[in-house]
């Protein structure tokens, strides 16, 4: 009896002890010392809740974000692109050989400024060599032509010959003399002196420029007034820039007018070309058309030269300006961040223009003077990608 009632005791005093246990872990659980908000030493982060319009953000700390408000600027519209810069055609002379033969000599090169008469290369040619054998036989044809027309009058004079003979005597000296002067001009016509025989012929630059093309080289062959030609010299004192046009801003460009020439190997000069021609084509695969400008060229530029040209309304026009860095450039897209109230920010698309001084920059549509905007777009963004 003792024995059992020892037992029921242990059991009781185990039942209690294990309930007790139970109890006592959520308690010790519920008083496990709380992370104090002071413990860390960093700002608080700053928390985004983008709405269900996928361009609108809520942002639990706004003044994080300054505002600006854009500006106003009034100033005739602008189109820019891109040209490059061209020989005029008409400056341009092509230097060809007058005869067939081979160079024995060249006395310029491509790039060189040369002067109207400047010896540029010398041929030998079959062609002058016979066209000095034929004006040697016509010289002596119209000595042999004239001697006998005196002889003749002599003898029509003293009644010795009737006047046929005199007539044909002068009609073959006559004859003579047309044959003499046709072969002198063909010599002069191939670059050759008729009291100097040669088979070598000096070719002479006619007009003075820079030689911006050479199709020889020593010891080639080369045709009588045939494509390629030798050499062809340019006069690069005015020059041509031809831009592409989008087919949707052929509006704001009228011949005649002038636009502002942006060098890129020379950005501080600004030059002034005038419209000369617009092109009646459209081109079918990127659908510009192809507007001609012409240049007085003050030496700086180079045939093949990439250049911007801006072209001006002839009205002004009313635009926002806002710090460059309120733009976002996002996908070939410009973006700017405006406060939709209670921590709210809504992301707008605009149209940026050109920059401005004191790191402004216009906004060409998009936007309209007094509209607040985020300062630093790109801050916005990074964190919203957060």
């Amino acid at each position: 009896m003792n024995c059992r009632r020892a037992v029921g005791l242990v059991s009781f005093l185990a039942l209690s002890l294990l309930a007790a246990g139970c109890t006592a872990l959520p308690g010790a659980h519920a008083e496990a010392p709380a992370h104090s908000a002071d413990a860390g030493t960093g700002p608080a982060p700053t928390t985004i809740q983008p709405d269900m319009d996928s361009t609108s953000f809520k942002v639990d700390r706004p003044e994080r974000f300054p505002l600006v408000e854009a500006g106003e600027h009034v100033a005739a519209p602008e189109l820019k692109v891109t040209g490059v810069v061209s020989p005029d055609v008409s400056r341009q002379v092509p230097v060809p050989s007058l005869a067939t033969g081979r160079i024995v000599e060249i006395d310029a090169r491509l790039g060189d400024s040369v002067k109207k008469g400047q010896l540029l290369f010398k041929v030998r040619s079959t062609d002058i060599s016979g066209a000095f054998s034929d004006y040697r036989q016509a010289v002596k044809n119209a000595q042999l032509a004239k001697i006998q027309l005196d002889r003749a009058n002599i003898l029509y004079e003293h009644g010795a010959a009737p006047r046929s003979a005199q007539e044909i005597a002068q009609n073959a000296a006559d004859d003579a003399q047309v044959v003499l002067d046709t072969t002198r001009e063909h010599l002069q016509v191939l670059g050759a002196n008729p009291d100097e025989p040669t088979s070598i012929v000096g070719v002479f630059a006619p007009v003075s420029g820079t030689i911006t093309d050479q199709q020889i080289t020593d010891q080639s062959g080369v045709q009588a007034l045939t494509p390629p030609n030798p050499f062809t010299i340019s006069d690069l004192s005015r020059v041509w820039i031809i831009c592409d046009v989008w087919e949707n801003n052929m509006a704001q460009v009228r011949i005649g007018e002038y636009a502002d020439i942006h060098l890129v190997a020379y950005p501080d000069r600004i030059l002034k070309g005038r419209i000369s021609t617009i092109m009646p084509i459209i081109d079918p695969n990127i659908r510009t058309a192809k507007v001609r400008l012409e240049v007085e060229n003050p030496g700086l530029m180079r045939l093949g030269m990439f250049v911007s040209a801006t072209f001006h309304g002839e009205t002004s026009e009313r635009h926002a300006i806002v710090p460059a860095n309120a733009i976002l450039h996002l996908h070939d897209r410009e973006w700017v961040y405006t406060p939709l109230g209670n921590g709210r920010f809504g992301r707008k698309e605009v149209v940026a223009g050109s920059m401005l001084p004191g790191n402004m920059q216009e906004v060409i549509s998009g936007l309209k003077p007094g509209d607040q905007v985020v300062a630093g777009a790109l801050v916005f963004q990074n964190t919203v990608e957060q």
